[in-house]
């Protein structure tokens, strides 16, 4: 028996076509069924070798963790799914597979299909890591919907008395997923309602698809811990689908919406939303380059200092429209520090504080009137379902309106009170 619990040949960058060339590696996986992490990133694998792979995989059933990130380059399109289909039915044959990372490969719509129907049947998935793997948004609907049918497995089998875990991490970035994927995406997560990390960054998600993601998907998930939607595109629609739904998330450490084009109007909702204190254990908050401006910064300064953020020690703010000696970000960088110093955390500990600012805007104090919609193009919405969005429209504005009129803090600011204003005016 080998003594290592772990076979790798991660970064070595081989060429394993044939299984004269996989062979001379195998020999861990020949003397011990008990291996329990497999690791072949950075190398690039053929069909006569990964059948020969599968074959041995199959028999470690105490395997928990499979990293196949980058195991293609260079292979041709049409040797693609005969490997991974290899592979990934050898897996399903372990029983304790939990965490499978199949990063930066080019799974689209012509080769995804051994994924989708993995992704089906393996009960015992836990964590699933699928970034950069240029799926597209008809392979990103395809594996939401295998996802959906993992959920009614991992039930049915719970139903008959096994143990079986949660789908607890999604990260399914850098994948174009876009809009149309959306509405497939939000009934994964609506049938995943234990998930607890999620990321699903630069996918070209515009504002309706942030809207039915989130208010459709990810609402029903009260155990997130992590959400991550940098770089799509919100808007004040997306801004306010997120506002509505980060209250149901009291375990909520870690929310990226850098990139996400907030506007200033829907940062001051979100922002809103955050004072409230139903997000107590939220740590790091990235809003860089998310259009706001000194109105929703004022907002955030006072979710810190009335105690409803008293876990948030990072505060990413760089390319926004707040001047960098804005008042608020030097109040902002006192509370945090006060709260590094009370946690004896080390001064050049990046996950405190503030980020680099510079690329600061300047505020100009006119923010551009919005349209706010409230209907999908051509989504085929009903009436009823056109009237729910608009009564959730016009009632986290007014939330957000009757919140300023109401002394948060020792003093009552102007900056707060035009943010009232320039809400109260707001056309749903």
């Amino acid at each position: 028996m080998a003594s290592t619990s772990t076979f790798s040949l991660a970064s070595r960058s081989l060429r394993l076509t044939s299984v004269a060339d996989i062979q001379p590696h195998l020999e861990p996986l020949q003397s011990s069924d008990s291996i329990t992490t497999v690791i072949l990133s950075g190398n690039t694998i053929g069909v006569p070798a990964s059948e020969t792979l599968a074959a041995l995989l199959s028999n470690q059933k105490s395997l928990h963790t499979a990293k196949l990130d980058d195991i293609y380059t260079s292979r041709l399109l049409d040797e693609i799914p005969p490997s991974l289909d290899a592979i990934l039915t050898g897996l399903l044959r372990c029983p304790k597979l939990e965490t499978i990372d199949l990063s930066d490969n080019a799974f689209g719509l012509n080769t995804v299909e051994p994924l989708v129907k993995f992704l089906r049947q393996h009960v015992p998935l836990r964590h699933l890591f699928l970034n950069n793997n240029g799926l597209g948004p008809h392979a990103g609907v395809l594996i939401a919907e295998a996802l959906t049918e993992l959920a009614r497995r991992k039930k049915e089998a719970r139903s008959k008395g096994q143990d079986v875990p949660d789908l607890e991490t999604v990260v399914c970035g850098r994948n174009r997923l876009e809009s149309g994927s959306a509405a497939a995406w939000a009934k994964a997560y609506q049938a995943h309602p234990n998930v607890k990390i999620v990321r699903m960054v630069q996918n070209g998600i515009r504002p309706d698809g942030v809207v039915s993601l989130i208010r459709d998907g990810l609402a029903n998930c009260k155990k997130l811990q992590v959400l991550d939607l940098q770089d799509n595109t919100f808007t004040v629609n997306g801004s306010m689908a997120l506002a509505n739904a980060v209250r149901s998330f009291p375990d909520i450490e870690e929310l990226g919406i850098s990139d996400a084009y907030l506007k200033a109007r829907g940062a001051s909702v979100l922002m809103n939303a955050l004072s409230k204190g139903d997000n107590k254990a939220l740590k790091t908050i990235k809003l860089q380059y998310a259009e706001m401006n000194k109105k929703g910064l004022k907002l955030l300064v006072t979710a810190i200092g009335n105690g409803a953020l008293p876990a948030l020690q990072r505060v990413e703010l760089n390319g926004n429209k707040i001047p960098e000696d804005d008042e608020s970000i030097a109040e902002i960088r006192q509370l945090l520090d006060e709260r590094r110093t009370t946690a004896a955390a080390d001064e050049d500990d990046e996950t405190w504080g503030i980020d680099e600012l510079d690329e600061m805007e300047s505020d100009d104090e006119e923010e551009e009137e919005e349209e706010i919609e409230t209907g999908r193009p051509d989504s085929g919405e009903s009436a009823e379902d056109k009237h729910d969005r608009e009564k959730l429209g016009e009632r986290v504005v007014q939330e957000a309106d009757q919140a300023q009129s109401q002394p948060v803090a020792e003093k009552k600011e102007k900056d707060v009170d035009d943010l009232a204003d320039a809400l109260s005016k707001t056309e749903i």
